[in-house]
Parts: C-alpha cells; structure tokens; sequence
C-alpha cells in the first residue's frame, strides 16, 4: 500500500519492515512459510499492527503485490510512450507485457501465493483489475466491438505464478516474456481478436 499523506513516521516504518519480512519469509519457504505471526516477529511488530494494517494473509500478500507494481502502473498512465501514451496499442502491449513479464518473472513465488490466498478475490484485486482495464483498453483500440473484457482475462490467466516458474529458467529468463508476448499478437491478430 502506497504511503499515505500525514502517515506517522513510526507507521510508515513498521509498514515497510512488515512488507520486508514478507519479501524475506517468500524467498525462505514460499508462500505456505507466510503468516501474520511469522511475520509479526520477523518484522519486530505485534501481530494486531500487522492485521490492523493489511487485515489478512491476503491483504499482505496483495499490498506486496502493489508495492512492485506500482512503477509500472503509474508508466502506463504518465510515462513515456511506448509504455505511456501517446504509441500505437500494438507498441503500447508490447511494452506493457515486457514489463508485467519481468515483474512476474521476478515474482513468481508472489504471484503463486497471492493467487492461493486470495482464490476467486483476484479479480477484485487493484492490480488485476489495472492490468485487465489496460489490456482491455489496448485490445479494444485494434478491435472495437470485440470481447477484450475476455480476452484481457485470458491473457492475465498466463500470468499465474507456478506456469511463469516452470516457464522461466536460468538459461532463459525472459521466455515466459516472450511467450506471452507471442500469444498477444497473436490475438491481436486474428480476425476474431
């Protein structure tokens, strides 16, 4: 969760000491190692800061999500073109999906537990439904009067966290990317897109 204007010095603190520890605890043994206590003590806070703050495993896992896609979110609205506005939706999607693709590819384990968390909720999650309006928008710029509603839903269901870990190797990093890349032209492409 982004800091907020007149957020005490001391919140602010513990809340990136509690996304910190969460980072640390999914690197360590993934997503089931995740809970408000292990957190709390990693994080040097009581368990209520943690579930007054987020509200629940899920509520954390989804305010580190957020965190890492902040960048992103706000180069879609106001950077540069071709991430930004202003390039045509065929650059704009290629962009857009390098730098999903590279956040998924850095965040797989995050992606697998938020999604676990969370179930059926991630349609409701802030960071889903920017990525699905965005892709909407860009699909919809090509093919008005198509279904882009569902064809942002099925390219964001790549994204699921245990394919872009079995996808992405060492000798490979960015295939996933690419893949993903591929499969959205393709569909941009298509008479039917």
């Amino acid at each position: 969760m982004p800091e907020q204007r007149g957020e005490r010095a001391d919140a602010a603190r513990n809340r990136r000491a509690v996304l910190r520890a969460t980072e640390q605890l999914l690197a360590e043994g993934g997503g089931d190692h995740i809970s408000l206590d292990r957190v709390a003590a990693l994080a040097g806070v009581g368990k209520g800061t943690v579930f007054r703050r987020f509200g629940s495993r899920a509520g954390l896992l989804q305010a580190l999500l957020e965190e890492r896609s902040r960048e992103l979110r706000e180069a879609v609205r106001t950077g540069p073109p071709p991430l930004g506005p202003g390039a045509p939706a065929r650059e704009r999607l290629t962009a857009f999906l390098d730098a999903l693709g590279a956040i998924a590819e850095g965040n797989a384990v995050l992606l697998s537990a938020h999604e676990q968390a969370c179930a059926e909720d991630k349609f409701d999650d802030p960071s889903y439904r920017f990525w699905h309006r965005h892709l909407g928008e860009l699909y919809a710029a090509e093919h008005p009067g198509h279904d882009t509603d569902f064809l942002a839903h099925a390219l964001l269901a790549t994204f699921d966290g245990e394919l872009v870990r079995h996808v992405t190797t060492r000798r490979d990093p960015r295939r996933f990317t690419r893949s993903v890349q591929a499969l959205a032209l393709a569909l941009l492409d298509s008479p039917g897109g």
